[in-house]
């Protein structure tokens, strides 16, 4: 039987934004998770990722620091890197969307749809900087949100409330540059993507794909109530990709255009060639994992741009997040509120810590809260105290009494061994979903399991060969599907029980066990204390 293959995805972060704990819950970490799982199911996995280079961020950010853009993003790339390495983000590439192959890719994405019919032509005000005499592409101009009241939306998009904006409705309008308020709006022909012709079958599409979480839907269609309009794809920008048609050489694309093709682009410097083939292949499930304010961008215009394309398969899934606050307000690094990645690295806190707790708080459905009162209580209680404490209790007990030797089952429990083997189907079934929160709470519903079945057997009492027998293989089925969340402790755990064995089901064969270390360390205050100190560091 052949192999499914999965494709999955992670929105693609504007390099100039060095992550935060909100942009690492809202898609490198599940899309890690998930991947990892998949892996584990022997899947044909290909996860990628990279960094959005191109657009009026980048080459704002870079005119400030008085560098070329090239030079920024290199910088900033190897930064990003680090901290996804660090956060063991298992991506299969990273890639960068400057590279020379993305390039060639978008053109030819373009042109196939410029050949099927789906680009015009239009006239269009584009605002102006009388002072620094220059065109003011999406970042480049800011003002009041006309929908929110958000006093700093910029030109392109409102990152309060997400919506899509025309530069030209923004109330008090400024120059990002030079802060002056002498803008006005010149005509200026550009290209455009029509979707308008599209529209049914993008509406077509998120209704018959039942993968996609209500919220999900529910946003993609509050778009198309709205009326999907002809969307402007092109800028007057030097750093981008520079659209391949004469008249039309001194533009680039727009950012959000070019950077969807980034998943493809990832994949090809993988995988060459049949990157292309996977990538137009309706066997081929196509996962995208992204925070709230790129919802849009992957159920409408993405679709809209495969559908134009009509080579390329549509995505199987859309698994957008909410946001992550801290303590109750935004994250803001000007302001010094919240966690960040760059501070979660020079911590003395395990990865594995920071995984579990934001697995335990992933914003699937609403907004959550990281509170650090409340990350030192999930880590004691329940990666610690419940996982920690069966995996500690099982393996010091076949140790100490048996000298590490697990015996061969003989008096087989089959009510125990149905509950087992539910409980890792419906675990299963919900990494399937991509419900990880759900995930998480059922793996430590099977440790508990684990620490009741230990505390009704008593075999301090007993020597119940059989119950450490199956308390051993419940703590190498936890150690295995616990993997995609917290690799290392995972990792070690394996070890600790002398096994290879990858298989979600009961092995009644002995085994010997490596001698016992103990799995985890308590979160101390002072452990958190020195972190909040670190934090208020921050700059």
């Amino acid at each position: 039987m052949k192999t499914e293959t999965r494709i999955i995805t992670a929105a693609l972060p504007f390099v100039n934004n060095i992550p935060h704990l909100g942009n690492i819950i809202g898609s490198h970490l599940p899309a890690d998770i998930f991947a990892r799982f998949c892996r584990l199911k022997n899947y044909r996995t290909i996860f990628v990722g990279g960094t959005d280079e191109h657009g009026t961020a980048i080459e704002f950010a870079a005119q400030i620091q008085k560098k070329t853009p090239e030079q920024l993003c290199i910088e900033l790339y190897q930064e990003h890197k680090e901290i996804y390495d660090w956060f063991k983000i298992s991506y299969d590439n990273f890639s960068r969307t400057s590279r020379t192959i993305h390039h060639e890719l978008v053109k030819d994405f373009f042109l196939k749809l410029y050949k099927n019919g789906f680009i015009t032509e239009k006239t269009i005000k584009i605002p102006f900087c009388l002072k620094c005499q220059r065109g003011l592409a999406d970042r480049y101009i800011t003002g009041t949100c006309p929908h929110c009241n958000y006093e700093h939306a910029n030109g392109d998009q409102c990152e309060k409330c997400a919506t899509l904006i025309d530069p030209i409705e923004l109330i008090d309008s400024h120059c990002s540059v030079c802060k002056s308020k002498e803008v006005e709006f010149r005509d200026i022909k550009h290209l455009f993507l029509d979707l308008r012709s599209i529209a049914g079958e993008i509406e077509e599409w998120i209704d018959n794909n039942k993968n996609l979480r209500q919220q999900v839907r529910n946003l993609a269609k509050g778009w198309l109530k709205q009326g999907i309009q002809e969307r402007c794809i092109t800028r007057d920008l030097k750093w981008g990709v520079q659209v391949p048609l004469e008249e039309y050489k001194d533009k680039v694309f727009y950012v959000w255009f070019d950077n969807v093709i980034g998943y493809i682009s990832a994949t090809y410097e993988l995988l060459g060639e049949e990157a292309l083939e996977l990538w137009k292949d309706k066997n081929v499930k196509t996962y995208y994992f992204l925070g709230k304010d790129n919802i849009p961008f992957h159920t409408i215009f993405w679709p809209g741009q495969i559908i134009g394309q009509k080579e390329f398969v549509l995505p199987y899934n859309v698994v957008g997040y909410q946001y992550l606050n801290f303590e109750g307000q935004k994250f803001s690094k000007s302001k010094k509120i919240g966690i960040f990645s760059d501070q979660v690295k020079n911590s003395n806190i395990p990865l594995d810590y920071w995984r579990f707790y934001l697995t335990n708080i992933l914003p699937e459905t609403k907004d959550t809260d990281f509170s650090v009162e409340d990350f030192q209580e999930r880590i004691n209680k329940e990666l610690i105290g419940n996982f920690g404490n069966f995996v500690n209790r099982t393996l010091n007990f076949i140790f100490n009494k048996f000298d590490g030797k697990v015996f061969e089952i003989f008096n087989i429990d089959k009510e125990l061994e149905k509950e087992i083997s539910q409980r890792i189907k419906k675990i299963e079934e919900c990494y399937e979903k991509c419900d990880l929160r759900e995930v998480l709470q059922e793996i430590l519903k099977l440790s508990d399991l684990g620490n009741q079945y230990f505390n009704k057997k008593e075999p301090w009492k007993t020597n119940d060969k059989d119950c450490l027998a199956y308390c051993y293989e419940l703590c190498r089925i936890l150690s295995l599907l616990f993997s995609p969340i917290i690799p290392d402790s995972s990792e070690k755990l394996k070890i600790l029980l002398n096994t290879d064995n990858k298989e979600l089901e009961i092995n009644r064969r002995e085994k010997t066990i490596n001698k016992p270390e103990i799995l985890f360390k308590k979160l101390e205050n002072e452990d958190l204390e020195e972190f909040k100190l670190n934090t208020k560091k921050s700059p």
